[in-house]
């Protein structure tokens, strides 16, 4: 009797969802699908509320909903009046992750809002549940892939990416772990990958892990790309097809400097269009439910966009950054590498 071989999980994985990306060419918002075009004006990297009480302690959340929604919402509001059309949350589970806020936020505002699945492995793991550590890739993947196609936590909401966080030094294995179950992830589903990354070595290390997985790296936005200051690196990640996103601007003439410079050297080498730009603002912390730490998503609008101007980047140019680059970025779709 002839034997049939056993396959891997990963190789399952590959299989069962290889001629299924849910909702392929779409935006995913915690209330639907929309298209790249109705996506406008994006802010492609911000938070709502984290809580930073560590995996063991976060589930369930130690804050009034309703007490959140009353102070964050003005802020939300703000972005509004600015032009903003879709707002990226990017908290993952553990660290605070509220879809059902998310969902008040946009019904409230008539934003877009896209939250994501995914783990945080930064701050030596303190967001990590003890049996998550113990996962292999294919058993966290298998985690996310079940909430890209069936919703997450009983909201009838799905995840619009992939967050996924290591620290800023070259990778662990655990980390290694992080960043195949995201490739595995996206080879099942289309999500882009969102890294809370850093400096350059973390950033190419996770692309050569996505490259051993057969993902393009234009399925991946290297987060927090400005804390290289090597800006030949940002350049470098570009041409790859890598988006470099520059994305916790919150003001101040030293941080615009250097923001603005870092974004003409890629005007410079003709990389605006793999750039994405936000504040990684907000944060409502349950712990100060005044919302008196809370930062506003506006110093893009106040102080970045006009210096940008002044330095001579045209309406068009920050159309591409603001509006065209994020839609492209995260339209899910599966990436792969062309043989």
């Amino acid at each position: 009797m002839k034997m049939i071989p056993i396959l891997s999980l990963s190789l399952l994985l590959q299989v069962f969802f290889a001629c299924h990306t849910p909702h392929k060419g779409s935006i995913m918002t915690v209330n639907g699908p929309i298209s790249p075009e109705e996506m406008g004006l994006t802010l492609h990297h911000e938070h709502v509320l984290v809580d930073f009480i560590g995996a063991d302690s976060v589930e369930p959340p130690r804050y009034n909903r309703q007490t959140a929604l009353e102070v964050i919402l003005p802020y939300i509001k703000q972005v509004r009046d600015n032009g903003v059309q879709t707002f990226v949350e990017c908290t993952p589970r553990y660290l605070g992750r509220d879809v059902p806020l998310l969902r008040q936020l946009a019904d409230s505002t008539g934003l877009h809002f896209i939250t994501n699945t995914g783990y945080y492995g930064a701050m030596d793991n303190k967001f990590i549940p003890a049996e998550v550590k113990m996962m292999t890739a294919e058993e966290m993947a298998r985690l996310w892939i079940d909430e890209a196609e069936n919703g997450i936590e009983g909201t009838n909401s799905y995840p619009g990416f992939i967050k996924i966080a290591v620290e800023r030094k070259p990778l662990s294995d655990f980390h290694r772990t992080l960043a195949r179950a995201a490739a595995l992830t996206h080879k099942a589903t289309g999500l882009t990958i969102m890294s809370h990354t850093g400096p350059s070595t973390g950033a190419f290390q996770q692309l050569e892990i996505l490259k051993k997985e057969g993902v393009a790296p234009n399925a991946f936005i290297w987060t927090h790309a400005h804390n290289e200051k090597d800006s030949m690196k940002h350049v470098q990640a570009a041409l790859m097809g890598t988006w470099v996103a520059f994305d916790a601007f919150r003001g101040g003439e030293k941080q615009t400097t250097e923001f603005v410079h870092f974004i003409l050297n890629m005007k410079q080498h003709n990389c605006l269009h793999r750039l994405l730009l936000s504040h990684d603002a907000g944060w409502f912390d349950p712990t100060q439910p005044d919302g008196r730490n809370y930062a506003p998503h506006t110093a893009l609008f106040d102080q970045l966009i006009p210096a940008l101007k002044e330095a001579g980047i045209t309406p068009d140019e920050l159309n591409l950054i603001l509006v065209k680059n994020p839609a492209e970025a995260l339209t899910i779709r599966k990436r792969f590498i062309k043989k």
